[in-house]
């Protein structure tokens, strides 16, 4: 049985200048994935839990994955990543890191939470480039998502 399943990405980013860095990439690569943004960790929520007056007359997917900064303001990455993995409708979905921190405790830290992935945003543009394609080769193109719950 072959399906062919839609990949949805939600960006958990409130840089704009990151989050246009990574659309312009995700362009030249010629990314076809839906990209849905959220800019902190309470809007993520509303997003999966399909609340607020512009989601709840819209059919979104389920993302089949989500790319999530760890400084966000208000709820930030680290809580929103805890009660992700905590929450059985949601703790499939694959989470990986998309931070500056390159602190070995974060990185612990994620992966004993739940996190799929851990990818540091470098400052080189080039070096920036080679991490955002390795990410939409493994996770939005050779990757299989869980099936919604």
């Amino acid at each position: 049985m072959t399906a062919t399943l839609e990949k949805i990405l939600l960006v958990a980013e409130d840089s704009d200048e990151d989050f246009v860095v990574l659309q312009r990439f995700m362009k030249r690569l010629e990314v076809k994935t839906p990209v849905y943004r959220c800019v902190d960790g309470d809007e993520v929520l509303d997003f999966l839990y399909r609340e607020g007056n512009d989601l709840d007359t819209v059919t979104i997917p389920r993302p089949s994955a989500i790319l999530l900064d760890l400084n966000l303001p208000g709820l930030d990455g680290r809580e929103l990543l805890e009660q992700l993995k905590q929450d059985e409708s949601f703790k499939a979905i694959p989470i990986i890191i998309f931070t500056t921190s390159s602190n070995p405790e974060d990185i612990e830290w994620c992966y004993q939470r739940g996190a799929n992935g851990y990818l540091i945003k470098p400052v080189n543009s080039l070096e920036l480039q080679k991490t955002i394609r390795g990410f939409v080769e493994y996770w939005l193109e050779i990757n299989v998502p869980p099936l919604a719950s």
